[in-house]
């Protein structure tokens, strides 16, 4: 199988807080691994029948345990406070978080103040408020548990490792990649298969011909695309239509472009995330090659491993 891989994950499929819980690590003091940004100053805030006039600062959590907190002090008579928490992975595209939304401020809870956990997967949050009738004093707060240990950067390489260890055991892409695949000819059949699993989308379908003109066929006219869940997607021709039967050019002549894998760590099952913390804490105790039967390795999957990732493996074959 002829495959390139041109944009990396961005995100793991654990994180490191999930990793150091995982084996115990931790070098501070409780104050000392919890730091507090202010998201939305304190002070009296104007009525604003929207999301977008009363937005926080955005703070950094990836990978972090987060806590954001509403802090009322004073409605003015008959003034309402919503706020909610928004979540993005560049800072610039913003979503609501969902459940993310604390309960309306009134008069009547004006001095209560609201917590709630993040625990979703992208790199920044922040608040957003609206106030309706009345001005209102209030801010919001985001706690971040950033315990921080010598191996912090040992421990981020060995996510990567494992989660690769994983994607070669299963066969799979565990999150949001984007691959070139590579063909020699067109298929007999009526569709190709895509690998990895969790196709999210086909970016181009391009070919060559004996010149090295390139053509790209275009979706729903040319191929369909099925997704099909966590198994291997296809492109499949639409009824009536066949594949291009010009000669090919002799290297690589058919390109294949797309995205796989799953969208966030929270979607990736339980079981992958249990055997990736095993195969992390095999890899932080074994920092040497493991001799076995005379046999030097420089990883032995364990049983459990093995186990975990017995029915996340896809079995598809490609050539």
């Amino acid at each position: 199988m002829n495959v390139l891989q041109t944009v990396a994950p961005t995100i793991e499929p654990v994180s490191i807080a999930e990793v150091k819980l995982h084996l115990r690590l931790d070098s501070e003091t409780l104050a000392g691994n919890l730091a507090a940004y202010t998201s939305l100053a304190a002070g009296s805030h104007a009525i604003a029948n929207n999301y977008t006039t009363h937005v926080g600062t955005a703070v950094e959590v990836i990978g972090k345990q987060a806590v954001v907190y509403l802090r009322p002090v004073n409605n003015g008579a008959g003034g309402t406070v919503d706020t909610k928490i928004q979540e993005s992975d560049d800072g610039t595209t913003w979503t609501d978080v969902t459940s993310g939304a604390f309960t309306q401020v009134t008069e009547a809870n004006d001095t209560t103040i609201q917590e709630k956990e993040y625990t979703g997967a992208k790199r920044y949050i922040r608040t957003a408020s609206k106030v309706l009738v009345a001005a209102c004093e209030f801010g919001t707060d985001v706690i971040v548990n950033a315990a921080t240990t010598a191996e912090d950067s040992l421990l981020t390489d060995k996510i990567i490792a494992a989660r690769e260890i994983i994607e070669d055991i299963c066969r799979r892409a565990l999150l949001t990649q984007t691959w070139k695949y590579y063909l020699d000819k067109f298929p007999t059949d009526n569709f190709i298969k895509i690998p990895f699993g969790n196709l999210q989308s086909v970016t181009s379908v391009k070919w060559k011909d004996t010149d090295g003109t390139e053509t790209t066929l275009t979706e729903n006219t040319d191929y369909l695309v099925e997704t099909n869940g966590d198994q291997c997607g296809r492109i499949v021709l639409p009824y009536g239509e066949s594949w291009p039967s010009s000669t090919l050019y002799p290297s690589k002549p058919i390109t294949i472009e797309f995205v796989c894998g799953w969208t966030t760590a929270a979607l990736v099952p339980y079981k992958i995330k249990a055997a990736a913390l095993l195969a992390i804490a095999d890899l932080y105790e074994n920092r040497e090659a493991q001799t076995i039967n005379n046999s030097t390795l420089t990883y032995q999957a364990n049983k459990t491993v093995e186990l975990l990732l017995a029915s996340a493996r896809l079995w598809d074959v490609f050539e």
